[in-house]
């Protein structure tokens, strides 16, 4: 028997999570439905390698969400249903080479410019300053449909702030890569050692154009918010959600797959999962890749043609994720003790490193020295491991997906698949990296567990390949062009179907915008029915 809702969303990351809450809190009866047991795909924690220790799985760190819109309005709410957060009071990252030498930032841009060679302190810090100036109304357009009145008014008012050579400039700066802003802007090698990692976080390489305007963005971030996580791990954040939406009339339910989406003519009007078949009377939303969506959930002819070939087109990334997970038996002692309160350590070799292990990983090498992302989440939220313990948490963002061979010629990468004896080599390549900077490695290990790139899409779909980023980030598919080249907004060609996520614009990251974005759309065109419904009473 048919059931029917307002609003149907298709899978519970946190995109589908905030466009629920906003429809639920405006009065709609929406549903979400996730394939798996819990909900809130790439975000999640769970005890993976000992009882009493609490791992976020995929993401962890929530500078962009707590920068968001999402959370300036929604926050005081999801602070009554349990969502706490951890502040960063200090120290927010740090990058150590291979020979010991450390460069930290701090939250304020001053004292981290310090760490800096003195010919770059006042270049830094003036960069920072810069951004800061334009930051209010970029945020703004990062968090608006571009093909949009409103992303027009406010691209009027950044050019009015900018004026014409400083808006040449600007725009240039958006298109250019991380080389060369560390290149162009400063003379010493610190600043690209600090940041050339945090390229990776944006999904691009460092040589990639549109790589160094969003370094410059995470450089902002981690100043004005430090690296938040949320109290007891992220999957407190999740559960905040499900008890708003729940409060609100809406529901979250799990362990169900949508299989179709039923379309009438060119209008999407519900779906089926399982033996549920859901009408949505007002939209379907869709947070999924385009490859699910025109590939699987719709019926070939109910697209046109040229999206559906477009959404086939959508690239991943040539590089995949991994993550190793540590259960310590007592906190990091760094040789470097201030690094034993930095919440983000990278290991690297600047720019010169970051660039080969991503050149390596995309021809299908293991790379001989990939970067290492150690996050120390017990540093800022002491309760997710026993007294005297901690976890760490490990990202690699230059893993091939199906290893061809080994750029150190040490590992056997086999028939070209992570098995578990190659994913523990692996692993023990990253964490032999530790010992030379950590005075406790490996006294201080305990059980670990490796999600390879294989096991990151078994556990969510949209990251296709291993790709964490859900669709390559380079700069021909992103703000206009994404998801698709000639639909480069989240109203898809068939009529009351939406589509956010990491795979929309503005693209990866907990941002929460194509989310809000999507919601608010859905919100408005119903009052705009709703009033042209009343007009029409009222005239009969």
């Amino acid at each position: 028997m048919a059931e029917s809702v307002d609003v149907v969303v298709i899978g519970s990351g946190h995109n589908g999570l905030v466009a629920a809450a906003y429809l639920a809190r405006a009065g709609l009866t929406v549903e979400v439905l996730e394939r798996n047991p819990v909900a809130g795909g790439a975000v999640a924690s769970e005890e993976l390698t000992e009882p009493g220790f609490v791992h976020d799985t995929f993401s962890s760190w929530h500078p962009l969400f707590k920068l968001s819109a999402a959370y300036a309005e929604l926050g005081s709410e999801l602070s009554a249903w349990g969502l706490r957060y951890c502040e960063t009071p200090e120290l927010t990252t740090a990058n150590v080479r291979g020979d010991g030498a450390v460069v930290l930032a701090h939250r304020d841009p001053r004292q981290t410019s310090e760490g800096f060679d003195s010919r770059d302190r006042e270049a830094y810090v003036a960069e920072i300053d810069s951004f800061g100036a334009t930051i209010p109304t970029v945020g703004q357009l990062l968090g608006v449909e571009l093909f949009s009145g409103d992303a027009a008014k406010l691209t009027v008012k950044l050019a009015r702030q900018l004026g014409r050579r400083r808006g040449l400039g600007f725009t240039a700066d958006v298109l250019s890569s991380a080389r060369g802003w560390f290149e162009t802007r400063f003379q010493g090698g610190e600043v690209a050692d600090l940041y050339a990692p945090w390229s990776l976080h944006t999904g691009l390489p460092p040589d990639s154009a549109g790589s160094g305007f969003q370094v410059l963005a995470i450089a902002g971030s981690l100043h004005a918010v430090g690296m938040p996580v949320v109290q007891g791990g992220a999957g407190n954040f999740v559960h905040a959600f499900e008890r708003m939406i729940d409060e609100h009339g809406g529901r979250v339910s799990t362990g169900v797959e949508v299989e179709r989406i039923l379309t009438r003519g060119r209008r999407a009007t519900g779906v089926i999962a399982g033996d549920r078949e859901l009408h949505a009377r007002r939209a379907v939303i869709a947070n999924t890749t385009p490859t699910q969506l025109y590939g699987r959930l719709l019926d070939a002819d109910a697209a046109p043609p040229e999206a559906v070939e477009q959404g086939r087109r959508f690239r991943f990334s040539p590089r995949a994720g991994a993550q190793i997970h540590v259960a310590l038996k007592e906190p990091l002692r760094w040789r470097d003790s201030r690094l034993d309160a930095v919440p983000v350590v990278h290991l690297s070799d600047g720019l010169g490193s970051v660039s080969l292990a991503c050149a390596q990983a995309a021809a299908g090498l293991l790379p001989a020295q990939p970067t290492i992302v150690v996050g120390q989440p017990t540093v800022v939220d002491p309760s997710r491991a026993p007294p005297g313990a901690g976890v760490m948490w490990i990202q690699l963002q230059q893993v091939p997906y199906a290893p061809t061979g080994d750029a150190a010629g040490e590992i056997d990468a086999g028939e070209g698949t992570w098995t578990p004896e190659l994913e523990r080599a692996f692993a023990e390549r990253v964490l032999s990296r530790l010992e030379a900077h950590v005075e406790n490695w490996p006294a201080a290990r305990g059980e670990i567990a490796v999600l390879s790139p294989v096991e990151l899409e078994r556990r969510n779909p949209n990251l296709v390949r291993g790709d964490i980023y859900a669709g390559d980030c380079e700069l021909g598919q992103s703000y206009l062009w994404r998801p698709l080249p000639g639909y480069g907004t989240h109203a898809t060609p068939v009529e009351g179907l939406y589509q956010c996520g990491a795979s929309t614009y503005p693209g990866p990251g907990l941002n929460a915008a194509s989310g809000r974005i999507v919601a608010l759309r859905v919100i408005a065109r119903g009052g705009r029915l709703a009033r042209a419904a009343q007009l029409l009473r009222v005239r009969r």
